[in-house]
């Protein structure tokens, strides 16, 4: 099933891309949602939030964890628990790689949303090879999503390298 995913999201994703040129609308995501980090990427100094409408997936394939939370509006709690949650252990999530994109207007249909396809809220993560390797329609603890990451082939490879006595 997850190469299935894995497929479908490299297929369909940049034809998702060149369909959305819409502006987007004046409405704005509460104080909660928004931390604007406009550093780059590479000179990161905390965890980096981006808005899906202006976020490419594509740019941090390989280099970086992605944490997807979406909901159909910027107003659900569950929304603001998740993005909270994720806020209060930036520092471990930043050790792991991660990057959080957040989508909470379904109207503009980023090209994300078009690929996992949320039905309210929801909480995906995506591996640094692309692969939607986890998703929960629950907001989930910080800790537990560390955990989930921790499991994953690639994150297990790193720890090794960068402790190789921690076999």
């Amino acid at each position: 099933m997850k190469p299935f995913f894995t497929l479908v999201f490299a297929t369909f994703f940049p034809v998702a891309v060149m369909a959305t040129d819409a502006p987007a609308p004046d409405s704005a995501i509460p104080e909660t949602a928004l931390e604007a980090d406009t550093a780059d990427t590479t000179q990161q100094v905390g965890l980096l939030f981006l808005d899906a409408r202006e976020a490419d997936v594509r740019d941090f394939i390989w280099n970086n964890r992605i944490v997807v939370v979406m909901a159909d509006t910027p107003d659900d709690p569950q929304f603001n628990r998740q993005i909270d949650a994720l806020r209060d252990r930036a520092d471990e999530f930043l050790a792991r790689d991660v990057v959080v994109i957040f989508d909470a207007h379904p109207d503009d249909a980023s090209p994300l949303r078009q690929v996992l396809r949320p039905r309210g809220f929801m909480t995906a993560i995506i591996d640094k090879d692309g692969e939607v390797k986890a998703r929960r329609p629950a907001v989930r603890t910080g800790r537990e999503l560390m955990a989930v990451i921790d499991r994953f082939p690639t994150r297990r490879q790193e720890m090794l390298e960068r402790l190789p006595s921690g076999r």
